[in-house]
């Protein structure tokens, strides 16, 4: 009696998180796209701008380098000055971080983006900053963050459920790890898509797409011999992603990548 009592409590639990994550919807204002998403974009740029202290001092706060930090700012700003990014309601903010060790760029829900001078230092032209700060405001148009949270809350619920139903961590364990397996297979897509969002910002603003291969390139040296399997990752290793990027330039370029655009 007392297992059947435990099941369907289980049951119930599993049931409310699948039909409040399949319940929630939002047509994306930008990709067309309806997601499983629970927040308004007002609510990604109040939680984005709440986190970005905390973020930023994790890796040893804001830079002093002026000189830097404005030539971030003004790329971020040429990216959003036309073309798509113009029609985000995010609040876009760039901000070069202290820490010169530390290869890395993310961005916050709502347009609070950041790159480390450990990867700043990697990259040699105006072109391959835009390719990486293009690639982070692809996240934000896209709504990864929202979409990995409305996740995130699904998986936890169900791993919950399990724990609840077999009365076995052993069982819960099992289902938080494959849970976790798919968030990163969700978070390998996120990365292309917002490689190929990148392209297009990047096009729109003037530059050469091709500087994104080049910061793969740079990427792939920089992690020769430390990487983590690709399908232990989040990230698809630098060389597949380069091809990635090769092809769907040639599908914005079917007749090649035009004269003039800066590198």
């Amino acid at each position: 009696m007392e297992n059947k009592i435990r099941i369907a409590i289980g049951a119930a639990i599993a049931l409310f998180a699948v039909a409040s994550y399949f319940g929630k919807s939002s047509v994306n204002p930008i990709t067309g796209e309806t997601q499983r998403i629970s927040m308004s974009p007002e609510q990604e740029v109040a939680m984005g701008l709440q986190a970005a202290p905390q973020m930023a001092s994790q890796f040893g706060g804001v830079s002093t380098n002026e000189k830097a930090a404005a030539a971030v700012k003004q790329v971020g700003a040429k990216l959003l000055a036309q073309g798509s990014a113009m029609k985000t309601p995010y609040r876009f903010d760039f901000h070069l971080l202290a820490d010169s060790r530390t290869v890395n760029a993310f961005a916050l829900p709502g347009g609070q983006i950041f790159i480390t001078e450990g990867l700043l230092r990697l990259l040699r032209t105006e072109g391959e900053l835009a390719a990486v700060l293009g690639h982070e405001v692809g996240h934000v148009i896209a709504r990864h963050s929202a979409e990995h949270l409305a996740k995130q809350q699904l998986t936890q619920g169900l791993v919950g459920a399990a724990a609840v139903g077999s009365g076995d961590m052993n069982t819960a364990q099992i289902a938080q790890q494959v849970g976790a397996m798919i968030n990163m297979k969700y978070g390998r897509d996120d990365e292309l898509e917002s490689d190929s969002w990148g392209i297009l910002l990047m096009a729109e603003a003037g530059y050469d797409p091709r500087a994104m291969i080049k910061v793969m390139e740079a990427l792939a040296k920089a992690s020769a011999g430390a990487r983590q399997p690709e399908m232990l990752s989040t990230h698809p290793n630098p060389e597949n992603r380069a091809e990635r990027i090769r092809l769907e330039i040639d599908k914005h370029y079917p007749a090649g990548v035009p004269d003039g655009l800066k590198k």
